[in-house]
């Protein structure tokens, strides 16, 4: 997506025996890196939901995940904490950025 020098991508699910450029299952989300701060937004609950499909992220939208801190909670999710300390987790990692 996007133009010469102004660069926008979406995040989305897709076959892995699709090409790169080929069609997609769903939108997920978009990353606009040109505006300050950079812009990602997702759909946590499908990301979560194709997470649990046995999706595996591709390493760039991993980092993107990590950094909004998906990665952490859906890997706490999957153990016995509450959300709530998931939560409050993450706020304290944002503050810190």
């Amino acid at each position: 997506m996007g133009t010469k020098k102004r660069p926008f991508w979406r995040i989305v699910a897709i076959d892995s025996r699709s090409s790169r450029d080929g069609r997609f299952i769903e939108i997920l989300g978009h990353y606009n890196p040109m505006v300050e701060p950079p812009e990602i937004k997702v759909d946590d609950d499908r990301i979560y939901y194709w997470l649990d499909q046995g999706a595996v992220t591709s390493e760039k939208v991993g980092i993107l995940l990590k950094k909004l801190g998906l990665k952490e909670r859906w890997r706490v999710l999957r153990t016995v904490i509450t959300i709530q300390e998931v939560d409050a987790n993450i706020a304290e990692r944002r503050l810190k950025q």
